[in-house]
């Protein structure tokens, strides 16, 4: 499963469960065990598979490092409910599991869960209630020859204005007077722009089962993009949708610690743990979670996008998706996710648990607050951790306004007063980013071909240093030891013998030459 990612689409989480509980059946180790005098054979203990279970989430793509051993036990008592798992004895449901050397086997049954059907009533009349136009939303027939299901991003301007001219020049023969724009069209502008972004960023065919068309408020996303201040953060109109001012000064006390700038706040032990559980209580106590309980689905889906290759493809969709929230909503995000990033990055805040750094605390206090179902979903605790830390750490992007919208828009109206496009919902002929899709490989594949291609750079680098002319042979000689010493395969597949070596420095055997055998002179008596 490590190497493996559910695609989006709708379910997505129940997909996710099916998955785990498919991998940890197969996956984990069965051996005998003796208990109370007796042997039984087929099983594990809780220790065992808690061990097991927290290295598999916290390597898988979908889940991640965040992930902490007491969340991993938490998912074990659930599938101790679920009957994924039952004790020795063949009980469960209501018994309990804890971090101990307590026995349990995998039942005979299957533990998969069925797929239930969302939105029935949207499948049949969504489209029709929503445009006149069936292919404006989620058929188009523009999009679909250019929305791929694999993923990987990259932006082509030069085919979205060839795209725009032709269009354009076939609109131009139709095109009537100026018309009227009134508020309803500029309504549905904004609401088919928004949908028309998410769906090509997301690459899927239809977003049909991923979110109900009428959870898209336009006057959310209009209130979002313009009353903002100069930080980005919503400001709101109505001060009783706000934080209280006693929430806002303790958020912005901890966010500004220890350079807070009111100098009456208490110094006793302690005091900033209280002010953190003040602010903890107040966001556990909201009805509903911040990014509601409508958009859930839409938001785990974005969580299989968030991987390092896929990172700019899962920021892009969070941004809009974030548009989408009511302004009380946006703005309590906002102001939340600046804190908790400042907090986990702050060095001079004293210690608020005493088991978990401020980083792990932040993810696992306020991960609930974020993302949450209105039925409880077994692996929510996982999937809202996993977002959570992804938006602390790229919070100012993914909640900034985008401007590409605003003009998009403004171009699309254009374009419909001109009477090139004769109703908000028809093909987008405004600027639109031009997403193509490259394939996706496996991890095995990807760590193979990151091996080659550091070996193919440091193979070039050897030959940057033979060839280098203005290096003195001595020092040409050194570098080389050395990476012969460093790299010593590469180094010998290029000089795989001692002769092809020498012959890089013209080196040839050095043979003495004999010494001269000089006779000694004959001297002759001087007798003679």
């Amino acid at each position: 499963m490590e190497n493996r990612s559910v695609p989006p689409g709708p379910y997505r989480a129940t997909k996710l469960w099916n998955e785990v509980t498919t991998s940890f059946r197969s996956g984990m180790p069965l051996r005998k065990h003796r208990q109370h005098f007796k042997k039984y054979g087929n099983c594990f203990t809780a220790g065992e598979a808690v061990d097991w279970l927290y290295d598999l989430l916290r390597n898988n793509s979908n889940f991640g490092p965040e992930v902490t051993r007491q969340q991993t036990i938490q998912l074990l008592r659930k599938f101790l409910k679920n009957h994924v798992i039952e004790d020795i004895k063949g009980k469960w449901g209501s018994e309990n599991l804890d971090d101990n050397s307590q026995l349990f086997r995998f039942p005979a049954n299957s533990p998969l869960k069925t797929l239930p059907r969302r939105y029935p009533e949207v499948r049949k009349n969504s489209i029709e209630n929503f445009s006149k136009d069936k292919d404006s939303i989620f058929k188009l027939r523009n999009l679909s020859r250019r929305t791929p299901k694999k993923h990987g991003l990259h932006f082509s301007q030069e085919n979205t204005e060839k795209m725009n001219r032709d269009m354009i020049s076939e609109d131009q023969e139709n095109s009537v007077d100026n018309r009227e724009i009134n508020q309803k069209d500029v309504e549905e502008v904004w609401r088919h722009v928004v949908l028309i972004y998410l769906q090509t960023i997301l690459g899927v065919s239809s977003l049909e089962e991923v979110i109900n068309p009428k959870q898209v408020i336009p006057q959310y996303i209009m209130y979002n993009m313009t009353n903002t201040s100069k930080h980005g953060v919503v400001i709101l109109q109505d001060k009783s949708d706000d934080l209280p001012h006693w929430v806002l000064s303790a958020m912005k006390c901890l966010a500004n610690w220890p350079r807070s700038n009111d100098m009456n706040n208490p110094t006793y032990v302690g005091f900033e743990r209280d002010v953190f559980r003040t602010i903890a209580d107040y966001f556990l106590d909201l009805p509903e979670p911040l990014l509601t309980f409508e958009y859930y689905e839409l938001f785990v889906n974005i969580l299989g996008l968030l991987q390092p290759h896929l990172e700019r493809i899962a920021i892009d969709a969070l941004q809009l998706c974030c548009l989408l929230l009511p302004p009380p909503n946006r703005r309590k995000l906002q102001l939340l996710m600046r804190m908790i990033s400042r907090m986990s990055q702050n060095v001079d805040m004293p210690q608020l648990h005493d088991a978990m750094g401020t980083r792990s605390l932040m993810i696992h206090t306020f991960s609930r607050c974020v993302l949450r179902c209105a039925e409880e979903v077994d692996l929510d605790e996982l999937l809202a951790a996993r977002l959570v830390s992804f938006l602390m750490d790229h919070h100012q992007e993914i909640l900034q306004v985008p401007s590409y919208l605003q003009t998009t828009v403004e171009e699309h109206l254009d374009y419909l007063r001109r009477g090139h496009i004769k109703n908000p919902s028809d093909v987008l002929i405004a600027p639109l980013p031009t997403y193509s899709y490259c394939k996706q490989i496996s991890a095995q594949e990807f760590e193979e071909q990151k091996v080659s291609t550091s070996q193919a750079a440091i193979a070039e680098l050897l030959e940057n240093i033979i060839k280098n002319k203005s290096l003195p042979l001595k020092e040409k000689r050194k570098k080389l030891k050395q990476f012969q010493k460093e790299y010593p395969l590469i180094y010998q597949k290029r000089f795989p013998t001692s002769e092809s070596e020498a012959a890089l420095f013209d080196d040839k055997p050095t043979i003495k030459q004999p010494m001269l055998i000089l006779r000694k002179p004959k001297f002759r008596s001087l007798r003679y």
